[in-house]
């Protein structure tokens, strides 16, 4: 029960990096029983409330003055919320890797167990805390918990204990005083899925931090650059789209480059006539190519670059040496060469083209 408007809320003084058994007992049982709960996190403080509980979420959702329609962000303590979901996406992997613990809120499709209230149209927010002390609460924990920050609707946020009980008060059972958040600002929230990359709030990861790290910079990789690599940089941009449910020009609203060179080409030439027709009879437009080469320090701006054959890996693994250059693989997962088409019929174009499209299809889970 939570304390009347004229009584001071409980307070702990906790200055100590780890909470400690005692604390998160004292915690635990407070939210298990339903109960709001204060507790600092490395941007601002927040009230806890017990995600499974209608009660909590209903006296949470009558402090903020919360629409409905709005969900609450699930915050966890350890790394493996995302399992927690249905087939997670490699661009949330990648952002969960470069940013949690940390301040960034995902907001994700699908609704993990016990999150059902929380979760709102089929999409639900999870972030992963830094802060030692709530990590530590968190993670010990054996039913989910939504914060939000410690402040009622409209007001600065609560960055120190003083603050977080004075606008509380009468509102939660307990806070837990850990000193100054050592940030103070708002974490970014980003909602992620098919067709979407959309920043939700601003805050300590701008968007184009998020883009660089949940997409990738692909190259793909032939002899003269007039044949597969340009026909596998249109197959592979079309194919990249439609598992992201977006169209090829959104690439880069999730992070992603494609591009194509040849190990040994000129500049400027054209893909190849049959290259053209072989792309253009599957909707792709590649008659606008023109060929181009790679010097080492072009590597330093690539994450994966897959090759046609073992000779192009051989000679591009060459140039990279002594730098921190990207992954350089066969783009056949299975290690077999692309075999080169030039000079050859359409019908042998198409093949090539059919052998490009379904190593990229395996690859795509790698990507996206």
């Amino acid at each position: 029960m939570s304390s009347s408007p004229s009584s001071p809320s409980p307070r702990i003084t906790h200055a100590g990096g780890a909470a400690g058994a005692a604390l998160t007992e004292r915690v635990g049982t407070a939210l298990g029983d339903g109960a709001l709960v204060v507790l600092p996190t490395e941007t601002v403080y927040g009230i806890a409330a017990r995600a499974d509980s209608g009660r909590a979420l209903d006296a949470l959702a009558a402090f903020k003055q919360r629409p409905a329609e709005q969900g609450w962000t699930w915050h966890v303590g350890g790394g493996d919320a995302l399992e927690r979901f249905d087939a997670p996406s490699p661009l949330a992997r990648r952002l969960s890797e470069r940013f949690w613990p940390g301040p960034l809120t995902l907001v994700l499709p699908g609704v993990p167990a016990g999150l059902e209230a929380a979760a709102r149209d089929g999409w639900t927010g999870v972030r992963r805390v830094a802060h030692p002390l709530t990590a530590e609460v968190l993670g010990s924990l054996p039913f989910p918990a939504v914060m939000t920050s410690a402040n009622a609707r409209g007001a600065p946020p609560a960055t120190d204990g003083d603050s977080a009980e004075a606008a509380t008060r009468g509102a939660v059972d307990l806070v837990v005083d850990a000193g100054p958040s050592r940030d103070g600002a708002a974490s970014s929230v980003l909602r992620l899925g098919r067709g979407r990359f959309e920043l939700l709030r601003e805050g300590a990861c701008d968007l184009e931090s998020l883009r660089r790290a949940a997409g990738l910079r692909i190259a793909f990789a032939c002899t003269g650059n007039t044949c597969r690599s340009p026909m596998a940089l249109g197959l592979g941009r079309r194919a990249l789209a439609r598992r992201l449910e977006a169209d090829d020009e959104r690439l880069a609203e999730f992070g992603f480059e494609l591009s194509s060179f040849g190990v040994f080409a000129g500049e400027g030439s054209p893909a190849s006539g049959n290259a053209v027709e072989a792309c253009r009879q599957r909707g792709i437009d590649i008659a606008r190519h023109r060929s181009r080469g790679l010097h080492a320090d072009q590597l330093a701006g690539l994450e994966r670059v897959y090759c046609m054959t073992r000779a192009h890996v051989d000679a591009l693994r060459l140039l990279a040496v002594g730098s921190d250059g990207p992954a350089i693989a066969l783009l056949d997962p299975d290690g077999a060469d692309v075999p080169d088409p030039i000079g050859g019929s359409l019908h042998e174009y198409q093949r090539c083209a059919e052998h490009i499209l379904g190593c990229i299809a395996e690859r795509l889970e790698e990507w996206a």
